[in-house]
Order: structure tokens, then C-alpha cells, then sequence
């Protein structure tokens, strides 16, 4: 009987703060009343030049071509400020094509190592002008 109490008591301190818990979300145009959630600016758009000197795994997006595969998941990325390697993983292309002609907008996080610089892409898609 005393395991069964105090089962039930580890249960209801557990639990109880989920129930307290707010539900987060947006707070920005168009969006309902509610508590927590992010409330800083949208992720604007970097070029080459400004993510090269971003902290590394900072969050970027850039607008620009691929223009050459370089190896199996590395690609030379072009915008109007330069260039820079991005890696993009067969998973994430989630069947985009696209061409040396095509403008695309890739996410993804900055990978700085010793000496170099590149952009893991964590989403591709294509941009229609």
C-alpha cells in the first residue's frame, strides 16, 4: 500500500508542471493572443559575404545559384557579393532540381573549421522571380 502512495505522489509532481505550462508559439502580425514564443526579428536574409563573418552554427539564409558540384555533397554557391561551399545532403533536396541558372534559397547553419568557411544546408528551395 505505502509503494502504491508513493507512486502516486511521485506522479502528481511530475505531472504538474505540464499542466502549468504555457503553450509558446508567435507573437507578430496576424498571429492570436498568447504567452511565450519567439518575439525577436524574422530571419532576414545574409549575403556571401556577411555569413563569412558570422559565428559559427549561427542561422543563415542567402539568395543566389549553385553553379558547380564540387564533390558528392559539396557545391560552390554564388550570390552578388561572392561565393562560398555549402553542403547539401541528398536527403535535403527533397526533389528540387535545379541549374546553374535557377536562383535558389538555401538555410542552413555556418560550419567554420581552421580555414575555411562553408554553409550546412539544412533546406534548398527555388526561387520564382
Amino acid at each position: 500500500m505505502k509503494k502504491i502512495a508513493a507512486l502516486v505522489a511521485v506522479l502528481t509532481l511530475c505531472s504538474a508542471p505540464a499542466f502549468a505550462a504555457n503553450p509558446g508559439g508567435f507573437t507578430g502580425p496576424g498571429a492570436t493572443s498568447q504567452s511565450g514564443g519567439f518575439t525577436g526579428p524574422n530571419g532576414s536574409k545574409a549575403t556571401v559575404e556577411s555569413a563569412k563573418s558570422l559565428r559559427d552554427d549561427a542561422w543563415v539564409t542567402l539568395r543566389g545559384n549553385i553553379v558547380e558540384r564540387i564533390s558528392d555533397d559539396t557545391y560552390l554557391f554564388k550570390d552578388s557579393t561572392g561565393t562560398i561551399n555549402i553542403d547539401i545532403n541528398h536527403k535535403r533536396w527533397n526533389g528540387v532540381t535545379v541549374g546553374p541558372q535557377d536562383t535558389v534559397e538555401i538555410q542552413g547553419e555556418v560550419d567554420k573549421d581552421w580555414n575555411s568557411v562553408e554553409i550546412d544546408v539544412k533546406e534548398i528551395r527555388k526561387v520564382t522571380q
